[in-house]
């Protein structure tokens, strides 16, 4: 029998989200920083933890996996080549995996940390479901702790690749600080604008912006859109030693975000 999937962000600390996906028995959570929410969410729903998926290394990422993997037995997947709360499977780029009876793609999408992970499925009741960590965020991207932007530019190029209609599950509301930004760089992007205005309105309610999507990300998102002219033009603006190379406008805007207030 068919059972459709629930995707929900319980949130953590104070802008984390650690996303859950279940069929109504069996659940995954991706990233979970901290145990205790997510226990009880759990518990609230009557669901058990089958799978912990980990994008990367960071705290704020992995500090609840211990407690969980202890509680609830459920397997625990993570990047190959970062330090990982043992034990777990480990997996890289070509891989995939399979959870509540979905095949994840494992893709590689070094910058933010060096062995940075994500998870791809083409089809959650018909449409396509991106886990990426700290690489993509709404309207912005990581900060490069262990990366180069050469590398960061090609891995958010490969998620820019995905299906249009991919649900960007990122793991901080970090939305309308990254808008703010990104309508410094581009104020005549229209779709920027509205969507801008839209994130408001969710805040106020207290509602997340998120999952974002691929399409919509390519229309609004500085990091996706270096190639376009005003972008290119603006990284430019700020810094005037930004050459017309891709990754040198990346580089900049990198940078420049950096130090945005």
């Amino acid at each position: 029998t068919f059972s459709p999937m629930t995707l929900f962000p319980v949130p953590a600390f104070s802008d984390n989200y650690i996303w859950v996906l279940h069929d109504g028995q069996r659940a995954l959570a991706v990233d979970p920083g901290e145990a205790t929410g997510v226990s009880s969410w759990l518990t609230q729903h009557g669901l058990s933890l089958d799978t912990i998926l980990i994008t990367h290394h960071h705290a704020d990422h992995t500090g609840g996996v211990d407690a969980l993997r202890e509680a609830t037995g459920a397997r625990v997947i993570g990047p190959a080549f970062e330090r990982m709360p043992e034990p777990l499977q480990r997996v890289s780029g070509g891989g995939h995996i399979e959870a509540l009876g979905l095949r994840f793609e494992v893709l590689d999408v070094p910058g933010h940390t060096a062995g940075h992970i994500a998870f791809f499925t083409p089809d959650v009741d018909g449409q396509p479901l991106l886990f990426c960590g700290d690489t993509l965020f709404s309207a912005g991207c990581g900060r490069l702790f262990e990366g180069t932007p050469a590398q960061m530019l090609d891995s958010l190029t490969q998620l820019a690749s995905l299906p249009h209609n991919t649900r960007v599950c990122c793991t901080h509301e970090y939305t309308l600080a990254n808008l703010r930004f990104a309508l410094a760089v581009e104020p005549g992007n229209a779709a920027l604008v509205d969507h801008a205005g839209h994130c408001q309105q969710l805040r106020e309610r207290n509602l997340p912006t998120l999952p974002s999507s691929i399409g919509l990300e390519k229309q609004i998102n500085p990091f996706l859109r270096c190639r376009e002219p005003a972008v290119a033009q603006a990284a430019r603006g700020h810094d005037p030693a930004t050459t017309s190379e891709t990754v040198s406008v990346f580089a900049t805007l990198r940078e420049w975000k950096n130090v945005f207030k």
